[in-house]
């Protein structure tokens, strides 16, 4: 499809993408908002707590966090609450592996192409109800886990999904770490992902659970000395990669077959130019690009009286054109 006219416009003070990305992760309260945690015994063994919002609606919006957030994250909670409100829906948003508050049960965490979790989270949404319709929304990471699903999962699963949408997507892994390496705000925004990510493996290591000297876990300084020591060998990658390239959704992305609408910004401090695939869209009609001229990495914010972002708003016209 051709790219997407964008609609997102913000005042001039908002034009920023370290503004649009830290005001959101530092301040962002979404309140009035009462999930029902759930837990998910996974067929390996482990399990996935989800929380749900029921509206009694025969429609269902499964929700992916990015890398080291949860349902708690304010951009969740926000988009959330605003589809509950505005859409008729029932709401269901996941907690990675060990993201939840507990840690998980296995030697693994997640990683960016975790399709069978996502898999087990609708296939039990929908043995509790019987959803006529199912949208998935990801960001981040869960943006490119969610593009790698609808572009990879096969036909009878992917028959049970309506749309997907997609903000702010590290679509190419192994170039936007790579420029988060590169910069000292780069540096500032790995290490807030990677104090939590230590801390997990380290408490693993405690249990048992990962056969690795702690002090080799303490001294991983950016996400590639991580994912080279934990990420990749623990769910059976080479190296770390080997992980990047086998889990980037650009590789699959000209394959997605669910109406797909992908939002980026210019100002992403995440992203590269990679991660901007124009001619796939103009070659899949089910890929539709809607590029930003900013919005920071899934800030997106807009003056507004009820604290709604615009991605918010985005994300249910998106489903109410496809529905």
């Amino acid at each position: 499809m051709p790219l997407v006219e964008s609609s997102y416009n913000t005042p001039a003070f908002m034009a920023n993408g370290h503004f649009q990305t830290l005001y959101p992760y530092f301040f962002r309260k979404v309140k009035d908002i009462q999930f029902e945690r759930q837990r998910v015994e996974l067929k390996d063994g482990d399990f996935i707590d989800i929380d749900f919002l029921n509206n009694n609606a025969d429609s269902l919006i499964v929700l992916t966090h990015g890398l080291e957030g949860n349902s708690n994250t304010g951009y969740i909670r926000g988009m959330a609450k605003h589809l509950s409100e505005t859409s008729n829906v029932d709401v269901i948003a996941w907690n990675m592996r060990s993201c939840s508050g507990e840690l998980n049960r296995k030697s693994h965490f997640y990683h960016a192409a975790s399709c069978s979790d996502l898999s087990e989270v609708i296939e039990f949404a929908k043995s509790k109800k019987k959803y006529k319709k199912v949208h998935i929304i990801g960001f981040s990471l869960g943006g490119n886990l969610t593009a790698f699903y609808a572009s990879t999962v096969d036909e009878n699963k992917l028959s049970e999904i309506n749309s997907a949408t997609i903000f702010s997507s590290t679509l190419h892994l192994a170039s936007s770490i790579e420029k988060l390496k590169d910069s000292q705000i780069g540096n500032f925004y790995s290490e807030s992902f990677l104090v939590t990510m230590r801390k997990k493996a380290l408490e693993k290591q405690k249990l048992g659970l990962l056969d690795i000297d702690p002090e080799r876990i303490k001294s991983c300084k950016d996400f590639i000395e991580f994912d080279e020591l934990v990420t990749a060998p623990t769910n059976g990658f080479k190296d770390a990669f080997h992980y990047y390239d086998e889990a980037s959704a650009i590789n699959v992305l000209h394959k997605v077959k669910v109406p797909t609408l992908l939002i980026q910004s210019k100002d992403d401090p995440f992203l590269t130019k990679e991660c901007f695939p124009i001619r796939k869209a103009y070659r899949n009609k089910n890929l539709f690009l809607e590029i930003t001229p900013t919005g920071g990495h899934v800030g997106f914010m807009k003056l507004d009286k009820k604290l709604m972002f615009w991605s918010e708003e985005r994300a249910a016209q998106f489903i109410k054109e496809v529905a």
